[in-house]
């Protein structure tokens, strides 16, 4: 099979974005946006953890601590009481008050609304500060890859097999083959069609939108 030219890859990346955006349009983000300081919190407790397991302690997490103030004054201990079905829990306690605390003393109480200041908190990636500026802020700076979106990245081809294991260099190749207009939904719809077909261990390439155009599905 002949190698794709980067043009030819641009085009069929187009044209899987233009078919998930007829297929699900503008997804709602899964987690808990009420407000910057919900959705970064939210964020960094779905590491290597569902959104619905996330989303079963977060009602009594931001009844509790609701704010920045509210949720620095906490301790760790009392955090991971409450969120202690999630893997990790004891490391996103941490993390979740460092967090609040250096919004508090740094930032004025106010989550920042760019790459280079989200990326210092305590627990915050690319991936997270990516979702933090697009949902909460409206600001399209990348593209927030988590294990569905690298998993199609890399089942597309779209990026190469040597970067399988590291987003963020998936997050670069993706960023160069896409034009910026499409960034914004590629994070949500991507998640949706992991869920629905393009599972890690059984997808179901036969109900597959992109099966014509994907080479793991020939």
């Amino acid at each position: 099979m002949p190698r794709e030219t980067n043009a030819a890859k641009r085009e069929r990346a187009i044209e899987v974005c233009e078919r998930l955006n007829r297929r699900y349009g503008p997804v709602e983000c899964f987690l808990d946006h009420e407000n910057p300081f919900r959705l970064v919190i939210s964020v960094l407790l779905s590491a290597q953890t569902t959104d619905a397991q996330v989303s079963k302690v977060t009602p009594e997490l931001f009844r509790r601590w609701p704010t920045p103030e509210a949720m620095a004054s906490a301790t760790p201990a009392e955090i991971s009481e409450v969120i202690k079905s999630l893997g990790f829990y004891k490391t996103k306690a941490k993390h979740c008050v460092e967090c609040a605390q250096m919004i508090v003393a740094d930032y004025g109480g106010r989550v920042p609304a760019d790459m280079k200041e989200l990326v210092k908190l305590p627990g915050v990636g690319r991936k997270t500060a990516n979702i933090v500026l697009n949902v909460g802020y409206g600001i399209v700076d990348g593209i927030a890859v988590d294990t569905h979106v690298n998993r199609i990245a890399h089942r597309l081809r779209l990026s190469p097999k040597t970067h399988e294991k590291e987003p963020l260099k998936t997050e670069q190749d993706l960023l160069k083959i896409l034009p910026r207009e499409y960034w914004t939904n590629v994070n949500h719809q991507w998640i949706m069609l992991g869920r629905e077909i393009c599972s890690a261990r059984s997808p179901k390439c036969g109900e597959c939108p992109l099966a014509d155009i994907c080479p793991s599905a020939q």
